[in-house]
């Protein structure tokens, strides 16, 4: 690897932030249609919101495949300086923290429902008035297991596939801190090995997150239009499964990377990156075992 440059590099002029911007919008405003003609009983049969989703995605995919591949060849060419590490680190602790933010609005939303909404809905309180007038057969329960609508679904148990899935990533997490400390150590054996098993464990996870929703749809009627349950249970686990799938990428680019003697003990930040969000995804599937699974 070469060796480190003492000047600031700075790229030239590019157009992918501009194409990465049209891939996000078109893929936010094909799901938010998707999602629309799904939970929506009055919508019309069909939807192009999907076509227009994934056509917004590809563009994403060759935006960062791009971008990234620029990355790796400035990094690898010793173009970067220490001041860049400074940079880059700085912006991924800035990234996780916006990340942090992010999950915290939607498991305020959870605790708004639950603690607020539920109690008051049901009487609790000074609020039977409320409860006669508004919603006389409201029962102040815990999941909402009979949606507005008047159907019935039943809630997601704790200590079958999320138990499963907790103990994946907990294992996850071992492993690649294992595999980042071979890196540090020298011991590239290790360290790919380790890697590898860290991604291959993210796809695990992801393979039994998508049999436990076709579990929800087929078998519990949990759906993503079965109230409010229904919707933070698949908005929370949702969106971190993307994280997921984020961050597993992020993972088997780094093997392939560590099995082409990318990396050194000095110069190793794209890994340290990966791991650190890999962390944080394991950190927010914790909270999300507890509270939309266990309690």
């Amino acid at each position: 690897m070469t060796e480190k440059t003492t000047k600031y590099y700075v790229p030239e002029q590019s157009t992918l932030p501009f194409i990465g911007s049209i891939g996000l919008f078109f893929t936010v405003f094909g799901a938010g249609n998707m999602i629309h003609q799904t939970t929506d009983k009055y919508a019309a049969e069909g939807t192009w919101g999907m076509y227009v989703m994934f056509a917004g995605i590809a563009v994403l995919i060759y935006m960062m495949w791009s971008w990234w591949r620029s990355t790796i060849r400035e990094s690898m060419g010793g173009l970067y300086s220490h001041q860049m590490d400074r940079s880059f680190r700085y912006g991924m602790l800035w990234f996780i923290t916006s990340e942090v933010m992010f999950f915290a609005a939607f498991f305020g939303a959870l605790w708004y429902a639950r603690v607020l909404i539920v109690p008051w809905l049901g009487g609790e309180g000074n609020n039977a008035m409320t409860h006669a007038l508004l919603y006389p057969e409201f029962l102040a329960v815990w999941p909402l297991t009979t949606t507005p609508d008047g159907e019935t679904t039943q809630a997601m148990g704790a200590w079958g596939l999320p138990a499963i899935n907790t103990a994946i990533l907990l294992t996850s997490s071992w492993t690649l801190t294992i595999a980042h400390h071979a890196l540090i150590e020298k011991n590239r054996p290790t360290l790919i090995l380790f890697t590898w098993i860290t991604a291959l464990l993210g796809v695990i996870f992801l393979g039994l997150q998508a049999y436990e929703y076709y579990h929800a749809y087929t078998d519990l009627g949990l759906t993503l239009g079965s109230g409010i349950y229904g919707s933070t249970f698949f908005m929370l686990t949702g969106f971190h499964g993307l994280h997921v799938t984020i961050g597993t990428i992020f993972l088997i680019i780094l093997s392939v990377r560590c099995s082409k003697g990318h990396f050194t003990p000095d110069n190793h930040f794209a890994y340290e990156a990966g791991a650190w969000y890999w962390h944080f995804v394991d950190v927010v599937w914790l909270f999300l075992f507890v509270f939309v699974y266990a309690l």
